[in-house]
């Protein structure tokens, strides 16, 4: 299939490039192991919509709740991160991610085992509030490891990692429970396997909290006195909920206006993911090199706004693939800068945190885009859904180009 081949290429082009920044073949392998974390994260949510229509029919759901099976984890992730990448800054780091990763399996594996909706509902939230474990130990993790302009490629190469990801876990689904729905969900089981290379492998440097210096609540108090951390986080939802209006409604429109199955919609969803990858891997830190982070913000929230403001107006292929490809160009670059722009101004003591609490606004941000787009498709049109996503984004812009407020020194 050309979109694989155009994956496994992109695969091999991140995975030489990424060798060649490491001289230690140990912290390439920790490097991979956080990576791999990291894409279970994606697979919370991506391994179960391919059989959702199949567990409906099977188990009777109600069509009423039947869709909270699918959003239900990204709230709890949402809540759950922050108060994770908390403990990981008062306990240690590691621990939370081999509790998050052994969670995971165990919970994602009972799941299929639920017979009724409430009780499926219960384990999914569960389910979220252990992929935000992964999420915030994850992150934290890989931003106290790295700094300066290391730590931005770093970033760089997670975002376009886990964005490839989230196109191979539908497809993974889709196959392991093609026979039977329930052999989706024990793919939550390479949780397991993976904390014990991750117990044995990973060697996480301690850091003043991990030491046992608990963070001081004044401290955390600073996150919501800093202007630019709020309003980073705000960037981190708009660009989330921005992301998955395209994730979910572009299908609905492409099936609309020429008919596409769900063959040719993956094909458009997965080059738009092809070019994030290729854009945060490659691009985004150059670009934040020559024009500043707060440039490359804006430049991506720009081209996301361009492209989505024109889906209504395509109508054929030729326009639509190229499209796809500068939306995803410019997620790509705006993504690891933001989670930079964090990392730069985050105390070390508190940085899990304060990245933790920037995964849970993007989980927010997804759980939120149809609450806020549904009633627009509803009453106004599906055209107008790209219309307002396309000025959330170039609000976004504007915020992101605001200069920051200069932080009042303390005493």
């Amino acid at each position: 299939m050309p979109v694989g081949k155009v994956l496994a290429r992109q695969s091999s082009r991140v995975a030489q490039k990424v060798a060649s920044k490491f001289s230690d073949r140990d912290r390439l392998t920790q490097f991979l192991i956080l990576l791999a974390a990291g894409c279970l994260t994606t697979m919370t949510g991506g391994v179960v919509a391919p059989v959702f229509p199949e567990m409906v029919q099977e188990l009777q759901l109600d069509p009423r709740w039947a869709g909270m099976l699918v959003s239900t984890h990204a709230l709890t992730s949402a809540l759950a991160t922050p108060l994770m990448g908390m403990l990981a800054d008062r306990t240690s780091k590691l621990r939370v991610l081999l509790g998050g990763l052994i969670c995971y399996a165990v919970v994602g594996v009972l799941t299929p085992l639920m017979p009724t909706l409430a009780l499926l509902i219960p384990m999914r939230g569960l389910l979220g509030v252990t992929s935000g474990a992964i999420a915030a130990a994850t992150i934290g993790i890989l931003g106290s490891l790295y700094e300066g302009s290391q730590r931005s490629r770093i970033l760089g190469y997670a975002t376009s990692t886990m964005t490839t990801s989230a196109i191979l876990f539908p497809l993974l689904g889709g196959w392991a429970g093609e026979t039977n729905w329930q052999g989706a969900f024990y793919l939550y089981g390479l949780g397991l396997p993976l904390a014990l290379v991750a117990a044995t492998r990973l060697r996480v440097p301690p850091t003043k909290s991990d030491a046992g210096i608990q963070t001081d609540r004044s401290s955390l108090s600073v996150i919501w006195k800093n202007a630019t951390i709020l309003r980073t986080y705000l960037l981190v939802a708009a660009a989330a909920t921005v992301v998955y209006a395209v994730v979910i409604y572009t299908p609905l429109y492409l099936k609309e206006t020429i008919g596409a199955g769900p063959e040719l919609n993956g094909v458009v969803l997965a080059i738009r993911a092809v070019g994030a990858a290729v854009t945060s891997a490659f691009f985004a830190s150059r670009l934040a090199q020559r024009f500043g982070k707060r440039g490359a913000i804006a430049f991506g929230f720009s081209l996301m706004a361009l492209t989505i403001f024109t889906i209504p107006f395509l109508t054929h292929l030729v326009w639509i693939i190229p499209t796809a490809i500068l939306f995803g160009v410019g997620f790509g670059i705006l993504t690891p800068n933001l989670y930079d722009c964090l990392a730069e101004v985050s105390p070390p003591e508190t940085r899990t945190t304060i990245l933790a609490i920037a995964t849970g606004f993007n989980s927010l941000g997804q759980f939120i885009c149809p609450i806020l787009l549904g009633p627009v498709w509803k009453y106004i049109g599906l055209s107008s859904v790209f219309y307002g996503a396309a000025v959330l984004a170039a609000i976004a812009c504007a915020v992101s180009l605001a200069k920051p407020q200069k932080q009042p020194q303390e005493a």
